[in-house]
């Protein structure tokens, strides 16, 4: 692995040749501690595995570490900056690797002659969605024990892709917020699929951006967002499995029309879903 630093007995190994006639089983065993899934993209989920007594940093913040030995992180649209992941085990033994995200080129539109009335939102429609932020992001703060996101994902909707993660408008010369879903076309009504297993944790039918609003955790701060919806079939607590129709696809709150736009968080992390899908089931 790079960046690779064995520390044991107060003695730093920093060239891995000079440690390897000392301390060969200790190397080895370092060299298998821990796996990381293999795209470290902005915008990308990183699935983990260690062993399940082993103690796993995000530079300052303690991972959750599964019974099996899952993990999970990730990087958001705008990342640079390097981390670093440090994993100990129970004999003290420290391994450390610094990842950095790798850059990507987004969908940038630059849009002139745009209103002024549209330029500047109605006083009511921020305070109101103010208060639904408030209700996504409290939702975003779970933390479960929870593996689903450890097994792999599937599209939520068997549709046409329209609208893609980290794609971005700049009216007038102002950037707006950043696209954070992937949007699917679809019909009124359309069946919306839970993408992994997981537990309901918001629903919430008439937010004034996003209509039809619903969380579906998938463990470890690792949840799905399920926007423009027009009705649920399932409601808060109940756990899903991957698959299972928990909506239907609609054009609530500020749609131009039927869509769904999903997203995926780690915590307050924007992820991109079409990364997720990549992952190995």
């Amino acid at each position: 692995m790079n960046n690779l630093n064995i520390v044991t007995q107060g003695i730093v190994n920093t060239c891995l040749f000079a440690s390897f006639t000392l301390l060969t089983t200790q190397v080895a065993n370092a060299a298998q501690s821990f796996s990381l899934s293999s795209n470290l993209k902005q915008g990308a989920l990183i699935v983990g595995k260690t062993d399940p007594d082993n103690i796993v940093k995000l530079n300052d913040k303690v991972l959750t570490v599964s019974k099996s030995g899952d993990f999970a992180f990730g990087f958001g649209r705008d990342e640079v900056k390097p981390h670093t992941i440090t994993v100990t085990n129970k004999s003290g033994i420290i391994e450390k690797q610094t990842l950095t995200p790798q850059k990507r080129e987004y969908n940038i539109q630059r849009i002139n002659g745009i209103k002024q009335s549209i330029m500047k939102p109605n006083p009511v429609a921020v305070s109101r969605s103010q208060k639904d932020n408030a209700q996504i992001r409290e939702a975003r703060k779970i933390l479960s024990t929870n593996t689903a996101f450890a097994k792999g994902f599937i599209a939520p909707i068997d549709g046409k892709i329209t609208g893609v993660y980290g794609s971005q408008r700049v009216f007038n010369g102002e950037k707006k917020r950043p696209h954070y879903g992937l949007d699917y076309a679809g019909k009124i009504g359309d069946p919306v699929k839970a993408p992994a297993d997981g537990k309901v944790l918001l629903w919430v039918p008439d937010m004034f951006y996003s209509g039809g609003t619903m969380i579906i955790d998938h463990g470890h701060g690792v949840s799905s967002t399920f926007l423009h919806l027009s009705a649920s079939k399932v409601k808060k607590g109940d756990v899903v499995k991957q698959g299972d129709v928990v909506a239907s696809v609609g054009s609530s709150g500020r749609a131009t029309g039927p869509h769904l736009d999903w997203r995926i968080n780690w915590f307050g992390v924007r992820l991109d879903p079409a990364y997720v899908l990549q992952l190995p089931k």
